[in-house]
């Protein structure tokens, strides 16, 4: 039987599902990855290499528990506009700059005087900003801008030429016109720095024989152009009629409905993906599960969640994060966290932050109807989140729409079906 694998790089870790014809999972397996380094206030990064020798542990054990059912296909996603430049042969010349990285602002005065208004690169945290950021502090003139999924599936094929049309999106790619603007030529950038663009699903190349060793998969494995992780948890919970949205409680906190005309406004940290003939309206917040793990472990927070009361609120106006600068609803650079005053009691603690990362996605949702997108129907839920009954409460509540729990949350799983899609093209 025929079997395809998805991959999931994360904030905190990676995770492989193999599924097979008829959509089963076959196989997965999972390893954390460490906190990305923080030098400086709005700076997150991280060693790709750590990346790799991680993803390699994962297939490992695919691969075993796989046994003789040989993968035809593979799909990487990850998080969107994680950036690092590498030399051609895909060898980083750079740290990876994460998601929530701001410190390429240096690059918004360029921007702004060349970039449409509303463009998605108008941000701090944009690919774009960050490879001109990243450009000034190497010697070289010939490198590659790579994402995150980009590099991965670089490094499985040897290839590195090739983006996917979502991940391109904060890079200035117009997804419209399927090409690069041509604004982009006064940025003067180097020569073969962007990528080869391709839509998503789109086979790139095949896994060498060194990722093979290494992985102790066989080699030839298609490797298919990926997409975000948000995209990818999307894909998962099978939503496809317009209206359906699906909220992603991971670390972060990703909104996306699907509509039938895009919407972007980079102001507000609002843009749009092609899924098909549709567009996936977006919006990613810094806020979500990472700020709840900064002050409970899993078992704490496994025990308040049974004492949860969804129907009496706290009355604490939180704006959880875990330092300066959110995206989405509100794009600033700057915002602070909001988590005072803190109650003695830790259970009011627990749920005031919940209800104010609920606060945040109603919010989003609401903004992003104002904006143009489709009316609101109904809300999936994936991510670890989405496991919590209570918050699902807390959420419906505010969002005054029904919040299902995804059958599948995790984002390997769409990236899975996205392997097998682009395999069958």
């Amino acid at each position: 039987m025929k079997l395809y694998i998805g991959i999931d790089l994360g904030t905190s870790g990676c995770r492989a599902v193999a599924i097979d014809e008829t959509a089963a999972i076959r196989a997965s397996a999972s390893r954390p990855l460490p906190r990305p380094e923080t030098p400086l206030r709005n700076q997150h990064q991280q060693d790709p290499e750590i990346w790799w020798r991680i993803l390699c542990e994962v297939l490992a054990e695919i691969a075993s528990i796989c046994g003789e059912e040989s993968p035809v296909a593979i799909a990487v996603d990850g998080t969107s506009s994680t950036l690092l430049l590498a030399d051609h042969q895909g060898n980083p010349l750079t740290p990876a700059l994460m998601y929530n990285d701001s410190r390429s602002r240096d690059a918004l005065p360029l921007l702004g005087g060349i970039a449409p208004e509303g463009n998605p690169v108008l941000s701090p945290s944009s690919s774009l900003a960050k490879l001109l950021h990243l450009g000034r502090t190497i010697a070289t003139e010939r490198y590659r801008a790579l994402h995150q999924a980009d590099w991965i599936a670089g490094r499985l094929c040897g290839d590195y030429r090739h983006s996917d049309e979502n991940n391109a999106l904060k890079m200035g790619y117009d997804p419209i016109s399927r090409a690069w603007p041509a604004w982009m030529a006064d940025l003067q950038l180097a020569q073969d720095a962007l990528p080869e663009v391709v839509p998503s699903g789109s086979t790139v190349g095949r896994l060498s024989r060194q990722a093979a060793d290494t992985t102790g998969l066989p080699p030839g494995i298609a490797i298919v152009a990926g997409t975000t992780d948000g995209n990818a948890a999307f894909l998962a919970t099978g939503a496809r009629e317009t209206g359906e949205a699906v909220t992603s409680l991971g670390s972060t906190l990703v909104v996306k409905i699907l509509s039938e005309e895009p919407v972007f406004a980079a102001k507000h940290g609002v843009y749009s993906h092609r899924l098909g003939a549709r567009w996936l309206v977006s919006g990613a917040s810094n806020s979500g599960g990472a700020v709840l793990a900064n002050y409970f472990s899993d078992d704490e927070m496994a025990r308040m969640t049974r004492d949860l009361q969804p129907q009496r609120a706290t009355g604490l106006d939180y704006y959880p994060l875990l330092a300066p600068g959110e995206r989405f609803p509100v794009n600033d650079a700057d915002y602070p966290p909001r988590l005072q005053p803190r109650p003695a009691n830790d259970l009011l603690f627990f749920q005031g932050m919940l209800e104010g990362i609920a606060n945040i996605e109603a919010k989003g949702y609401r903004l992003l109807q104002r904006l143009g997108a489709a009316r609101l129907k109904h809300v999936y839920s994936v991510g670890g989140g989405a496991k919590s009954e209570p918050w699902r409460q807390i959420r419906e509540q505010r969002l005054r729409v029904p919040v299902i729990t995804a059958a599948h949350h995790e984002a390997a799983y769409g990236t899975a079906l996205l392997a097998m899609r682009g395999a069958a093209e």
